[in-house]
């Protein structure tokens, strides 16, 4: 019996994204995303277009782990803060893991020109963000949700930021420290705090 063969289209996702996030989108040539694919030059625009298209599709996977993984993190979850402390967890299993470079979409948007499938991928991914926030502190009864949503996206940000530039994965748990002491402090409605 034979072993089936992975699709090309699989084949150069998997390129793609091991490609472009160690070393760049704009640093990874086309040509070599199809020769390590193992795949005809034919495959790439069949499946994709244009190197864009292939671009557009990692980020989109990216964001699909991404939400997957922090839904991993909620589920079970009542407590509305617990929920909120629990994205932090899911970041920390991200820079926790080997070969970590950073937020894949702030790493494409570097060098993208502004309207680029990068930039794109970057304002849907941050739009998520910013809405889970807000969701999740809407849900604790926080009076000022946005207030105190925009605190964990900075503080979420910060822990991105320095677990890649400084090489340091700790930055997660000071930053779900921090959450954590905003989230005391920040005022709630009397019958959200309660429950």
């Amino acid at each position: 019996m034979t072993a089936k063969r992975t699709p090309a289209r699989q084949r150069l996702l998997e390129t793609a994204d091991r490609l472009f996030y160690t070393e760049g989108v704009h640093t990874v040539g086309i040509d070599r995303v199809i020769e390590e694919a193992g795949v005809a030059k034919g495959s790439l625009f069949y499946n994709f277009s244009n190197k864009d298209g292939l671009v557009a599709a990692y980020l989109a996977g990216r964001d699909e782990s991404r939400r997957k993984r922090v839904a991993r993190h909620l589920e079970g979850l009542d407590d509305p803060v617990g929920k909120i402390l629990a994205v932090f967890d899911a970041l920390q299993e991200v820079v926790s893991a080997p070969g970590y470079n950073g937020c894949p979409f702030a790493n494409a948007n570097a060098e993208a020109a502004p309207g680029s499938v990068e930039a794109q991928a970057l304002r849907t991914f941050r739009g998520w963000l910013a809405d889970m926030f807000l969701a999740l502190a809407e849900e604790a009864g926080f009076v000022d949700p946005a207030d105190t949503a925009d605190r964990l996206r900075l503080l979420y940000d910060g822990a991105v930021a320095n677990a890649q530039l400084d090489a340091h994965p700790g930055a997660v748990g000071l930053a779900k420290e921090l959450a954590s002491m905003v989230l005391q402090a920040s005022p709630r409605n009397v019958l959200q705090a309660k429950g």
